[in-house]
């Protein structure tokens, strides 16, 4: 009889396993690397297991693809080849998420000297480039096969700003569709300014308004870089690059006022900032940042009620360089991509405190720059 019961509570214990199992969401994670230098061949493609370990499943060779963006249904993936001398590209992917399988759709121009970020709209009409040396961004058209058009809008920004080494021209770094798609902000590093155009997805050839219907100024020497939404709340968080802080900003039928200018680390030093990427965790309570140069460490800030934050801590991404990070859908773990290093170090990731430990999982890839989580 005992062994009887014994078996029983086996087989329960395996069958709740295998449930957990079950119901535990089986993510996918792509990788945008440089080229140029190390043993990267491309964009890679990898299993990410609910213990926060990870495995290659594909690889697909391409020149400098540095910043990549999945499309909505999750068919197509579109790439920028950060290139120099004029020659900076796009390029366009069907891709079989089961597989792996990746199918070079087309490549065109981005219009723009080193392209180094890309997004997309839900629907995914268009991609929208920015073009880091060129100092502009480009909205470029998707046909109904997922290739990319040669309908291409561009606009140019000019100006600088006080650091004379790295804003004597516009640097364009990111373009990102407000939640409600009326509206694309554009971070420019070298004129310190945020840009707010209108946005029309309807309008085949000029989706963008021509000029910006409101600009945010932020402080002389910031460089802001990246942005992030809060996922309920009217608010924008900026990473400032060449100051190593964040701007909390709210955002109004296109106006961005500033609420608060919170630094990336809990006393100012002689260090050199280079402040890259930031997000907030799934459910908005935390708000990470990462900060590259003198740094190596991701920022963490507690979110309040109101949307305001507070430094809670600062944690060392055991490695050089981390230019991108993500947070998985479940909200579990960061994954931060150490370009310097060659490698993605996993951290568990505390819902309560929002502080991160090192879990001990790497992938082993060449100065990875970006990261997209596939559902």
């Amino acid at each position: 009889m005992k062994q009887f019961i014994f078996v029983l509570l086996i087989n329960a214990m395996l069958s709740t396993l295998l449930m957990a199992q079950e119901k535990s969401p089986k993510l996918t994670l792509l990788i945008g690397t440089y080229t140029n230098a190390g043993n990267s061949e491309g964009m890679y493609y990898y299993q990410f297991n609910a213990d926060g370990s990870g495995s290659e499943i594909s690889r697909q060779k391409a020149e400098e693809p540095s910043f990549l963006i999945l499309s909505t249904n999750q068919q197509f993936v579109y790439s920028v080849n950060e290139l120099g001398n004029g020659k900076g590209a796009v390029s366009a992917y069907a891709f079989n998420k089961n597989t792996g399988q990746f199918t070079l759709l087309n490549s065109v121009l981005s219009a723009g000297d080193h392209p180094c970020h890309i997004s997309t709209d839900r629907k995914n009409r268009f991609v929208f480039v920015s073009n880091y040396s060129g100092g502009n961004l480009s909205a470029i058209a998707i046909n109904a096969d997922g290739s990319l058009s040669n309908t291409i809008q561009t606009i140019q920004h000019t100006g600088s700003s006080i650091n004379k080494a790295r804003q004597e021209k516009a640097h364009v770094h990111s373009a990102v569709l407000s939640p409600n798609e009326k509206f694309l902000l554009v971070q420019d590093l070298g004129t310190d300014l945020i840009s707010v155009y209108a946005v029309n997805l309807n309008h085949q050839t000029k989706p963008i308004s021509e000029k910006p219907i409101a600009v945010f100024q932020c402080n002389p020497g910031d460089g802001p870089r990246h942005i992030s939404f809060h996922p309920t709340k009217p608010i924008v968080y900026a990473v400032q690059e060449l100051t190593g802080s964040v701007t909390v900003l709210s955002f109004n039928n296109g106006k961005l006022q500033k609420l608060q200018h919170v630094p990336m680390f809990d006393k100012a030093s002689d260090k050199k900032s280079g402040a890259a990427d930031i997000h907030l965790s799934p459910d908005g309570q935390f708000l990470y940042a990462s900060n590259r140069a003198d740094y190596n460490d991701l920022a963490i800030y507690k979110v309040a009620s109101n949307g305001l934050i507070k430094w809670v801590g600062s944690q060392p991404t055991l490695g050089l360089a981390p230019r991108n990070f993500t947070i998985d859908p479940t909200g579990n773990f960061l994954l931060a991509a150490n370009q310097n290093s060659n490698e993605v170090v996993v951290f568990k990731r505390n819902a309560t405190t929002g502080l991160l430990t090192d879990t001990g999982h790497r992938m082993a890839v060449g100065r990875p720059v970006c990261l997209q989580f596939v559902r």
